[in-house]
C-alpha cells in the first residue's frame, strides 16, 4: 500500500511537467508587434527605441527578442516589426501598465513627437506561445542575417496535423537546405495559425533553400503522407525582414 501511494505521489508531480512539455518550451508570453509610421517618421521611431524604449521595456519586465525592418519596398520606409517576451500573459498587462505610466516614457514620447506624430495608427499586437519543438535559437551568428517571418493558416481543426508534420521532420529538412530554424509559435487568440521564423544568409540563399526544399523527395513524401486525412494549410503569408542595429538578435 505504501509503495502504491508513493508511486501515485510521484506521478502527481510528474504530470504537470509532462503537460508543460506538451504545450510548449516555456510559459512565457511572446508578443509580436507591428508599428506603421507616418511618412518619413521611421527614423524617429527607431531612434526612440534605440535610445529609450528598449531600456524602458527591460525596466518594466519585458525581454527584448528581435527588432526588424521589412525589406518590401512598400513597408521598409514606414514599418517596424518586433518581438518581446513577458513572463506570462498576466505579467504582460502589468508590464504595459507600468510602462505606459512611467514618467520617463511620457517625457520621451512627448519630446520625440514635437515635430509631428510618429505613428499613423495604433500598433498591431499578437500574443503567442512557443511550441514544444521550437529550437529557441537566439544566438547570433558571425554575420547579420536575413530573417523570414512566416504565418500559416490551416483548415479548421488541422493545426495539430501541421504541428506534427513539423515535429516529424520538416524542421530537419529546413536545416538540410541551409535554413536556420529560430522560433515557432502558436498565437494565443487566433485559431488554426502557426507563426515561425527562419534565417538565411541573404535573399539569394533564401530562394535557393526554398527551391531545394520544395524539390526534395523526402519532403514530397512527408507532405503527401500528412495530407492523407485532408488538406492542412489553406493560406501562407511570408515577409523578409532585416534586424535593426539595436536588435538583440541579428
Amino acid at each position: 500500500m505504501k509503495h502504491t501511494l508513493f508511486a501515485l505521489l510521484c506521478l502527481s508531480f510528474a504530470l504537470p511537467a509532462a503537460m508543460v512539455s506538451a504545450e510548449g518550451s516555456s510559459s512565457k508570453a511572446y508578443e509580436l508587434r507591428t508599428y506603421t509610421t507616418n511618412e518619413g517618421k521611421l527614423p524617429n521611431l527607431n531612434a526612440r527605441f534605440k535610445d529609450h524604449t528598449v531600456g524602458l521595456f527591460e525596466k518594466h519586465g519585458m525581454e527584448n527578442i528581435v527588432y526588424w525592418i521589412p525589406t518590401a519596398e512598400d513597408k521598409k520606409d514606414n514599418t517596424l516589426v518586433y518581438i518581446i517576451a513577458h513572463d506570462s500573459r498576466e505579467a504582460a498587462k502589468t508590464n504595459w501598465k507600468g510602462f505606459g505610466g512611467d514618467p520617463a516614457w511620457k517625457k520621451v514620447n512627448k519630446e520625440s513627437q514635437v515635430d509631428g506624430r510618429i505613428l499613423s495608427k495604433g500598433p498591431k499586437s499578437v500574443y503567442m506561445s512557443e511550441t514544444d519543438f521550437s529550437p529557441h535559437a537566439l544566438k547570433n551568428g558571425k554575420e547579420t542575417r536575413l530573417f523570414e517571418l512566416r504565418t500559416y493558416t490551416t483548415a479548421p481543426g488541422r493545426l495539430p496535423n501541421l504541428l506534427q508534420r513539423f515535429r516529424d521532420g520538416e524542421l530537419d529538412m529546413f536545416t538540410k537546405h541551409g535554413m536556420t530554424n529560430i522560433m515557432y509559435f502558436v498565437p494565443s487568440d487566433k485559431e488554426n495559425t502557426l507563426i515561425y521564423i527562419v534565417a538565411h544568409k541573404d535573399l539569394a540563399s533564401a530562394k535557393a533553400s526554398w527551391k531545394g526544399f520544395s524539390g526534395d523527395p523526402e519532403w514530397k513524401t512527408l507532405h503527401k503522407a500528412s495530407l492523407e486525412s485532408g488538406k492542412i494549410v489553406i493560406k501562407v503569408e511570408k515577409e523578409f525582414v532585416t534586424p535593426t542595429d539595436y536588435s538583440p538578435l541579428k
